[in-house]
Formats: C-alpha cells, sequence, structure tokens
C-alpha cells in the first residue's frame, strides 16, 4: 500500500492520436497522485522530430481533459521542474551524456549508417541477432575526443557491460533477469544532439523526482537498458511499473491498422477523440479502462472517479493481456446515460443534434429526453432516434401498414377514425390521449397493439419507436393530423 505522496508522470510522443492504452496509462498515474496527495505530470516526449505531429499536443491535453484528468505540471501549465518538452532540454541531456562518455559508461561512435548495415545484413546471413558490433567501443577516448573536437559527425552509444547479467524488478512481474550479453550498445544521442527517450526519460524521471514509473508493457523491452542507464548514474531507481497489454477484441494478438479500420466500420475506436464524437461518455470510458488491467474485487463493476480515487492500488492490477470488449464500454456508457439527470443528458446531447443540423432547442430536448433516455447506448444515437420528433416530414412505406389481419381499407378506417378521435382532444396530454386511443380500440375489429401499430407507422414512420403517445405530445397535434393524412394518401394511392 503506497502511503506517501507520490510523483508520477504520463509521458508520451505526441506523434499521432491518443489511443486507450495512453488514456489508461496516464489515468492509473493520476488516480495514484490523487490518492497519495501527491502530483501528476504530463511531460512530452517530442525528440523524435520526423514522427512529430504538432496537432497531437492539442489533441492530447484534450482528450486527457475529457476524461477528467488533471495534471499538476506539464507542458502547459508549467511547474517547478520544467520545461516539460524533451526538445526544449537538449542541454541537460547532453550535459549528462557527457557525463557517462567521461565516466566510461558511454561512447563516441562514428560508424556510418552504410557502415552499420553492411554489418547488420552480414550477422543476419550468419543468422546471428542483428545489431551494433560495438567497433568504436574500441577506440582509444583521447582519439575518440579528437575526432568529436574535429567537427568529425558522431552519435553517442551507451556501454553495456559485456558480461554478467542485470536484475530489474517489476511490481506486477517481480524480479526480470537479462544477460548483457543479449544487449545492443545502443544510441542514446542521435548525430543531430537530441537525446533519444532512454537517456532523455531518465535524466528528467531523476530530476524531476519520478516516484514510480507506470508505463505500457511496449517498454518492457528496453527496460534493461534504462536501469543500467540510472545505475550508471548511481540514482535510485523509480518503482517500475509495465502494464499489461492491450489486444484486439477477439483476444488474438495486438491491434493493427487494419483491425483499427474494421473497427471505425462497426462504428466504434481505440481513439480518445473518435470515443467523444462516437457519444461515449467519459465516466463509461474511464470505469471501461480502469477494469482493463485492474480489479477491486469479483463483484464490484461501476467506479466513479471518486470510486477509483479510493479504491485503486498498483497491487491489483495484473500484468495479464487485456482483450478490449467494446461490448462492455457500451453496457458501461448505457448505464451512466440512465443515471444523468434531464438537465444533465440534455447538455450533453446538444451537440450531436447540432453537428448533423437537426434543429432542436433546449426545452424541447428537455421532453424528448425521457422518451429515449432508456432506450440510446451512446449519445448519437439520440438525433437517429428522435429524428421523427423534430422533422416536418417522415419517409412511409405504405406496404408496412398491411398484415394478414389488416387490408388497405381497414387500414385507411383505422387512420381515419384515429383523426377524428384526434381532431377532438383539446390537446395531446398523454393520460387522456392514452385513454381516447383504449376506447377506441374497444370498439374496432382490432386489438390496442394492432391499432398502436398502424399509428405507430403513419406518425413516426417507424415499426419500433419511443413511446408513441408521449412521442404525439411532442410532435404537437397539427403535425400528426398533417402526418395520418399523409399516410392515407400513401396507403391509398401508393407514397409521392
Amino acid at each position: 500500500m503506497v502511503l506517501k505522496p507520490v510523483r508520477v508522470r504520463f509521458a508520451p510522443s505526441p506523434t499521432g492520436h491518443t489511443h486507450l492504452g495512453s488514456g489508461r496509462t496516464a489515468l492509473y498515474n493520476y488516480l495514484l497522485a490523487r490518492q497519495t496527495g501527491g502530483q501528476f505530470i504530463l511531460r512530452l516526449e517530442d525528440t523524435d522530430r520526423k514522427r512529430y505531429v504538432p496537432n497531437a499536443e492539442t489533441e492530447l491535453a484534450e482528450g486527457l481533459r475529457w476524461l477528467g484528468l488533471e495534471w499538476d505540471e506539464g507542458f502547459d501549465v508549467g511547474g517547478g521542474y520544467g520545461p516539460y518538452r524533451q526538445s526544449e532540454r537538449r542541454d541537460i541531456y547532453l550535459h549528462y551524456a557527457k557525463w557517462l562518455v567521461d565516466h566510461g559508461h558511454a561512447y563516441y561512435c562514428f560508424c556510418s549508417p552504410d557502415q552499420i548495415e553492411k554489418v547488420r545484413q552480414q550477422q543476419i546471413r550468419l543468422k546471428q541477432n542483428p545489431r551494433y558490433d560495438r567497433t568504436c567501443r574500441l577506440l582509444d577516448p583521447d582519439e575518440a575526443n579528437r575526432r568529436v573536437s574535429s567537427g568529425e559527425k558522431y552519435v553517442i552509444r551507451f556501454k553495456v557491460p559485456d558480461s554478467g547479467k542485470i536484475v530489474m524488478s517489476d511490481l506486477l512481474r517481480g524480479n526480470i533477469s537479462v544477460e548483457n550479453q543479449n544487449l545492443d550498445d545502443s544510441i542514446i544521442v542521435k548525430s543531430d544532439g537530441l537525446a533519444l527517450y532512454h537517456l532523455a526519460a531518465m535524466v528528467d524521471d531523476h530530476l524531476m523526482k519520478i516516484t514510480h514509473v507506470i508505463r505500457g508493457s511496449e517498454w518492457l523491452s528496453t527496460f534493461p537498458l534504462h536501469a543500467h542507464i540510472v545505475r550508471a548514474f548511481g540514482w535510485s531507481e523509480p518503482i517500475w511499473v509495465h502494464l499489461s497489454l492491450f489486444l484486439k477484441p477477439s483476444g488474438k494478438g495486438k491491434m493493427s491498422k487494419r483491425d483499427v479500420a474494421r473497427l471505425g466500420q462497426e462504428g466504434y475506436s481505440i481513439f480518445l477523440k473518435d470515443l467523444e464524437n462516437l457519444g461515449y461518455l467519459p465516466e463509461a470510458v474511464v470505469n471501461w479502462i480502469a477494469l482493463m488491467g485492474w480489479s477491486y474485487d469479483d463483484r464490484t463493476e461501476l467506479f466513479s472517479m471518486k470510486d477509483l480515487i479510493e479504491k485503486f492500488s498498483l497491487e491489483r492490477c495484473t500484468p495479464s493481456p487485456a482483450a478490449i470488449n467494446f461490448a462492455k464500454l457500451d453496457y458501461f456508457n448505457g448505464t451512466y446515460i440512465r443515471s444523468l439527470t434531464n438537465d444533465d443528458l440534455t447538455h450533453r446531447l446538444k451537440p450531436y443534434y447540432d453537428v448533423i443540423g437537426l434543429i432542436v432547442d433546449d426545452n424541447t430536448l428537455r421532453r424528448i429526453v425521457p422518451l429515449i433516455q432508456e432506450r440510446i447506448v451512446t449519445l448519437d444515437d439520440a438525433p437517429v432516434m428522435s429524428r421523427f420528433l423534430l422533422e416536418d416530414d417522415i419517409a412511409l412505406d405504405p406496404t408496412g401498414f398491411i398484415d394478414k389481419d389488416i387490408d388497405k381499407e381497414n387500414a385507411i378506417e383505422i387512420l381515419s377514425k384515429s383523426k377524428l378521435l384526434l381532431v377532438g382532444l383539446e390537446s395531446l396530454e398523454p393520460q387522456t390521449t392514452e385513454i381516447a386511443f383504449r376506447n377506441l380500440a374497444s370498439v374496432l375489429p382490432i386489438k390496442l397493439p394492432q391499432l398502436f401499430r398502424i399509428l405507430r407507422l403513419a406518425i413516426t414512420g417507424q415499426a419500433i419507436s419511443p413511446p408513441l403517445i408521449e412521442s404525439m405530445a411532442v410532435i404537437g397535434k397539427e403535425r400528426v393530423l398533417k402526418r395520418i393524412d399523409f399516410a392515407i394518401e400513401s396507403i391509398r394511392y401508393g407514397t409521392p
């Protein structure tokens, strides 16, 4: 159990859309910080300038804030340990890289990319593990310094011990042991003078006093290098936590670009911005991703952010891969939608009507909400489900009115008598209207469900809709009568 305040960081690379895995990593860091009264830091690992996407920073911040995560320090809010963009910390990294070189833990490498590729191809032909052959590791330090001073192009590589093994401790996985002979002398500073993540992140974690490094399992492969770098400086290691991997919904393998495209066709996405646009509530997404890698017990499923802050613990996280279950997200989303007040749901739904150009004022939408709240799964379901309530014209299939018990004449007669009934009503107050139609059904040669089926088709254009009587009250008497007239004409002559 963590008791004292922690300092944790979420350190993404702004190279594309913010996905679920990033959201979960940020969430777990945030929960631990809030639970212990510590600090949650948002840091940008933006030294990969070739893959850098300028808009990704804005999308990242908006996505995290949409989830309800606020950071105490970061690239856009400042803090006492900035700057919080790695691209702005170049001189800091070069200072520490030079320290590693001066103390024998790193070296200058002058090998050209062509030389390295030739060696790599040779290793592949010999069925060896491709890696740098350490040519420059054997250079005399004085000669290396002379070549640097002369302006020769170079990178800096970390000097991994050539024997023994390194044992690292991961909170979820226990001790992990790796033979040093299987590790590469990785580049830690590129030829343009920019540090790679491997050095930059370790330096930043130390200088920013990070107590727990909670990150994705994709970093397990470079975990030995990172531990070596920290130990070369003689720094205390943070508590390392590598979270479980996300698998595709089938549970077989990681998500590919093809899988992502297929999800889009099915109305789902792994990107936070898309989930917002698709009508998912942030509360539901937070609840959903919290349980993909952590559980409180075998029974409890619904957790508010307050609940998660109180109950979350790293010890109850699991290293086992988690399949992305969108059916579970739909379940959570529907559950949270049904828990919202009328005003809250009205406020959240309004943008989804606006985006498709469906005009609805707040008062009308408040009347619509009770009709659809129990039926929608996502917020963007609402405009589709309630379009018939707002538009003047609806599409009709005149053949839909006819079945084995009702022919054209019967359908026209039922609608005509329904129209006369409605004309005689002062208003379409639901309780009064329902009683009137029950009385009408009692004198017709059909039962009430058959009457309502005919009316539903005429008034909504749909075989299935929100409650009919309440819907009529929202549509209004004039438009209801107009639709019944249109239905009668459609049945009699076919849809114009």
